[in-house]
């Protein structure tokens, strides 16, 4: 797909993921915004991201971390880390996810467990079709800047109903058809590829999160945080990177 390459285990070379053209590498944002994942994709983890995060750990170490919780669960071996009494009574007066994320509502899509997390890992938004709406943008400015996020995912789906649905552009009830303005670029661009769409959807949302919020913007100038997507497959339970690279025009 031209200018938005999946990568995974299979792409043997490292990446830099972000929000430049893929030809004159020039920042497509007003703020000359980059966002990098330093070559992080999934199966090729830095070392140590099995152990315990720091509050040192950078943006990358983060990325890393949460792709090896993927790697776990896909292999059916999960550590449910954080997942019991002590974890609730630990984080009960005071949250510092280490991620946040901007998810699908499908029942399919439960984040923590697919990355292999616990209570007060994750600060999680879920929406049908992982649209940045205002109202999540708002809270996730709240876990990125007041929570301390340092990774800002955002998490797509193979076969997701909400972006068949807007390729398929019937009548719905209700306020359903209020999602398909956020995800109608993309359908559009698929031209009726609804893995191509779900692909695109994600990084158009990135883009959109990082564009339409001065805060998220200023936390990735600072290099404070990295802004990342993906596609969850609900066959395999794999989480495949998704370029947010575009191409220059």
């Amino acid at each position: 797909m031209s200018g938005t390459k999946s990568s995974g285990a299979a792409d043997g070379g490292n990446r830099t993921f972000g929000m430049q053209p893929a030809l004159t590498r020039r920042g497509i944002l007003g703020a000359g915004i980059a966002i990098s994942l330093s070559g992080v994709v999934a199966g090729r983890t830095s070392p140590g991201v099995d152990n315990e995060l720091t509050p040192d750990s950078t943006p990358d170490e983060v990325l890393s971390f949460l792709y090896a919780g993927n790697e776990r669960f896909a292999k059916g071996d999960p550590s449910a880390r954080n997942r019991n009494m002590e974890r609730v009574r630990q984080v009960a007066k005071e949250q510092k996810p280490f991620a946040a994320f901007l998810g699908c509502a499908d029942s399919r899509v439960p984040i923590e467990i697919l990355f292999d997390q616990g209570f007060g890992d994750l600060f999680v938004t879920r929406i049908a079709g992982n649209v940045a709406s205002s109202e999540n943008v708002g809270s996730l400015e709240f876990g990125t800047l007041v929570l301390g996020a340092k990774v800002l995912y955002v998490l797509g789906h193979t076969n997701c109903g909400a972006v068949a649905a807007t390729i398929q552009a019937k009548e719905v009830p209700g306020q359903i058809s209020g999602l398909f303005q956020y995800i109608r670029p993309a359908a559009k661009e698929a031209k009726g590829n609804l893995a191509k769409a779900v692909e695109l959807n994600v990084r158009n949302q990135a883009i959109a999160l990082a564009e339409s919020s001065p805060v998220i913007a200023q936390l990735i100038r600072e290099k404070r945080l990295v802004i990342a997507g993906g596609v969850y497959d609900l066959g395999t339970g794999k989480v495949v990177p998704v370029d947010l690279t575009v191409e220059s025009h």
